[in-house]
């Protein structure tokens, strides 16, 4: 009783500690699972305050891989989702404080010029059916699948986007344009010409350790000039490439099994259990089912030139009789034995003309490729009308090409009479090949190939040389197991070593191929020489991850270890990573500094005199094309030259190049025009083409963007 009395009188105490639990309780289970931070943690950015849910971006992403295809990646479909997403933010901003908006009617409009040409929504006069449209819309919101109507939602809303972005890109298109000035400008920025006298002293006159640059000069120039040389987070890396080659041995007993392949060789048969002997490719009568078997390629039956043949092999295979073998030998990563199956001549290029009938089960070549016949004639009765065209033909040869316009299925060459031209005779099915080879020049008859019936005549042979027939056990070389296993034993070496020493020192010593990969960005994908490498790029820009840390990553043909190097933070670039850009600017302008002092007299002779140069002229030059021959581009030096008076001498003129000392010889100014409407409209047109480009990108300076996708991607 007396316990009781004492928790009762201390009540107060009991509850503030079990609110206190419970308080605990629920914000531990909050900052576990994200908590207040959870939004946060799942925006993949934000663009002046407008939130992109990782959700829906990445169903975008989804989406835009689908499009892009085997070709695309993730990262590609990421970059592009992520260019749509900014532009859209960034115009609907505008489209709001403009008040541009589509309403249900102008979307309509919109349907109907998207739609007209779709037979889905077509009446029966094959006109646009707002009927069926909705009809259409009905069904799909109906649907047990909701992408179906969601593809449609969305669908919509790109018109409705499309359209708003169309009135936006017009509004900025009407504010800007060209005056009669500006078009009068323009016409004499072409057509006014100076001819000139010059004298131009190159910077490489002057030896570079006359004019050193220190770091502090480089930073300087820098600091100066802060917009070029802004920079995105970077990293850099280096690594080393550990790839899956087979081995020597490996190539050796792969030759060995092919070349068991040469005479008979036994294999089991996992159908009836029981162990067969087969006949090698010496004496095989079923080349086809032996390659089948035992060849990463099938056989191909044609007849080959020797330029088809692989170049390091050629003239060997084509100085063997028939039924020979040559092998097994190496053709670039693939080990071959090869027979010659049989030896002819054969014209490289023969010109023929046909009609093909077709028939119900043959098949038709489109650019979809081939497909099924849509003829209702069967074989037999195609058969028959193409003996009765042949007949025809033959009684008269003149009635070839009216009735290959009249009968021929192959209307692409029915329309020109049946003429093929000439043509290289393998590029025809087999069965119309060898009647082009067999027979001779004038000769007509049938072929039958699974596109019907052919009646052939050939007109011309050409170049009639040697070609033969080559049945070839193709192998590609692999790694084996055990080489495999070494890659990896050697590659786990070198990471434990790199990570105990210097890996720099550690890789050249082993003489492996250190390859530095500088200024990686957060959103790249691949890695020079390596194609797609983003788990790498990944690592590298891992908050935790360091400066010389190491990583190994599989990869498709091997290992490859890799280091970090250097992290840049957003900001100006480092002195180390311009350096070699501004060094050469700064270094100019002390150059530029030295060659004035050396510069003496009055005249541009005395001048050049007195830098061992000579005068040089250049003639007709403009201010839109301000190249001086001899010298090249110098735009500074063409616009001091516009500015002197006539005969007037220049002080020296720091260029691209070199420092000019000018004289300006001859101005001619373009005639005058009664009107500069049309380069009025010229530069008009120009300035409008650019202007909503520039306006994106100015949208883009401007806005604040919190870029989270390498969180993600």
């Amino acid at each position: 009783m007396a316990i009781l009395n004492k928790i009762r009188s201390k009540s107060i105490f009991l509850i503030i500690i079990i609110a206190l639990a419970l308080f605990a309780f629920i914000f531990s289970s909050i900052f576990d699972s994200g908590g207040f931070n959870a939004d946060k943690q799942n925006r993949v950015a934000t663009i002046n305050g407008v939130h992109l849910d990782r959700e829906d971006f990445a169903t975008k992403v989804e989406t835009q891989t689908s499009r892009l295809g085997v070709n695309g990646s993730t990262t590609r479909a990421v970059n592009t989702v992520w260019e749509q997403e900014v532009n859209r933010v960034l115009l609907e901003e505008q489209y709001e404080a403009l008040g541009i908006q589509v309403g249900k009617d102008r979307t309509l409009e919109l349907l109907k010029q998207a739609l007209q040409n779709d037979a889905r929504f077509q009446d029966a006069d094959g006109f646009f059916s707002e009927a069926k449209m909705q009809e259409f819309i009905a069904t799909l919101k109906g649907s047990q699948n909701p992408k179906d109507y969601n593809s449609w939602l969305i669908f919509e809303e790109n018109l409705r986007s499309a359209e708003k972005q169309t009135i936006y890109n017009n509004l900025i298109k009407a504010g800007v344009g060209a005056t009669l000035k500006d078009g009068e400008v323009a016409y004499k920025l072409d057509g006014n010409t100076v001819d000139l006298l010059f004298v131009q002293v190159p910077y490489s006159s002057v030896e570079d350790d006359k004019a050193p640059v220190s770091k502090e000069e480089i930073q300087a120039y820098v600091n100066e000039h802060k917009d070029e040389y802004e920079t995105e987070a970077t990293r850099s890396i280096h690594f080393v490439k550990f790839k899956e080659e087979a081995s020597l041995e490996d190539e050796n007993n792969l030759k060995a099994e092919i070349n068991k392949l040469r005479k008979p060789y036994t294999s089991h048969n996992g159908a009836t259990g029981v162990t067969e002997t087969l006949d090698g490719l010496e004496t095989t009568k079923d080349i086809e089912g032996l390659l089948a078997e035992n060849s990463d390629t099938p056989y191909v039956d044609r007849w080959f030139f020797k330029k088809e043949l692989p170049a390091t092999v050629a003239d060997t295979i084509f100085k063997l009789d028939e039924g020979a073998i040559y092998g097994p030998y190496k053709d670039r990563n693939y080990m071959n034995l090869s027979r010659v199956v049989a030896v002819r001549t054969m014209s490289d290029s023969i010109d023929s003309r046909h009609i093909l009938i077709d028939y119900q089960g043959a098949i038709t070549n489109t650019q979809r490729g081939p497909v099924p016949s849509s003829s209702t004639r069967t074989k037999g009765a195609a058969k028959a009308l193409a003996d009765s065209i042949l007949s025809v033909t033959k009684g008269n040869r003149g009635k070839f090409e009216e009735l290959a316009k009249e009968f021929s299925s192959d209307t692409g060459s029915g329309e020109k009479g049946g003429e093929l031209d000439y043509q290289n005779p393998n590029l025809f099915a087999s069965e119309f090949r060898d009647f082009l080879v067999d027979n001779t020049t004038g000769s007509l008859g049938i072929a039958e190939t699974s596109f019907g019936f052919h009646i052939i005549e050939i007109k011309d042979k050409k170049n009639e040389q040697k070609v033969m027939k080559v049945a070839t056990i193709v192998k590609e070389i692999l790694p084996s197991d055990k080489t495999l296993s070494a890659l990896y034993n050697t590659t786990q070496k070198f990471e434990i070593a790199a990570r105990d020493g210097d890996f720099k020192e550690v890789a050249t010593g082993d003489g492996y191929t250190l390859r530095p990969v500088l200024s990686i960005r957060a959103m790249d994908e691949n890695l020079p020489g390596e194609g797609p490498q983003r788990p790498i790029v990944r690592w590298a820009f891992e908050e935790e991850a360091s400066v010389g840390d190491i990583k190994r990553f599989t990869v498709n043909d091997g290992y490859i270890v890799a280091q970090i190097t250097r992290k840049t933070p957003k900001g100006t670039e480092r002195v180390e990573d311009v350096s070699a850009r501004v060094t050469p600017i700064i270094r100019n302008q002390k150059k530029a500094e030295i060659i004035k002092g050396k510069f003496s007299g009055s005249s541009i002779e005395e001048l050049a005199a007195s830098q061992s140069q000579t005068v040089k002229s250049a003639t007709s030059i403009s201010m839109k094309s301000p190249t001086i021959a001899g010298a090249g581009n110098e735009p500074k030096v063409v616009g001091a030259a516009f500015g002197l008076e006539q005969g007037a001498v220049s002080s020296p003129i720091e260029g691209d190049k070199g420092v000019y000392i000018i004289k300006a010889t001859k101005f001619t100014e373009a005639t005058p025009l009664d009107n500069y409407n049309s380069y009025a409209t010229q530069e008009t047109q120009k300035t409008r083409l650019a202007a909503a480009g520039k306006a994106l990108q100015a949208l883009k300076a401007a806005a604040e963007i919190e870029d989270n996708r390498s969180n993600f991607y």
